[in-house]
């Protein structure tokens, strides 16, 4: 399994506006082939700072998204309401810890 977590500095006033686009299309984002798992956080001291925080069954499901139609909708219209530029990372589950 792959997580991957991008994280999204917006202009303060462009905040809503992304979390109505995130809403509208968070369903067909959870339900691409591959992914298993989609949640959204934000930060508690800087409120326009988001988080995507997602599970692929792999690599290869992940790139497949990134080159889809969907993520092609998505991803200009998040990008324009940036403050920063977004930083994403990937890893792999790989070690499970008993409690």
């Amino acid at each position: 399994m792959l997580i991957r977590v991008v994280t999204m500095t917006f202009e303060e006033s462009k905040v809503d506006e992304f979390l109505q686009l995130f809403e509208g299309h968070k369903n067909k984002i959870r339900n691409f082939p591959g992914c298993d798992y989609l949640e959204l956080w934000r930060d508690i001291n800087q409120k326009n700072v988001i988080y995507t925080y997602s599970h692929w069954i792999n690599k290869e499901a992940l790139e497949n998204y990134r080159c889809s139609p969907l993520f092609e909708e998505v991803w200009p219209k998040t990008k324009r309401l940036f403050k920063e530029k977004a930083q994403a990372f990937s890893v792999e589950k790989s070690l499970k810890v008993d409690p």
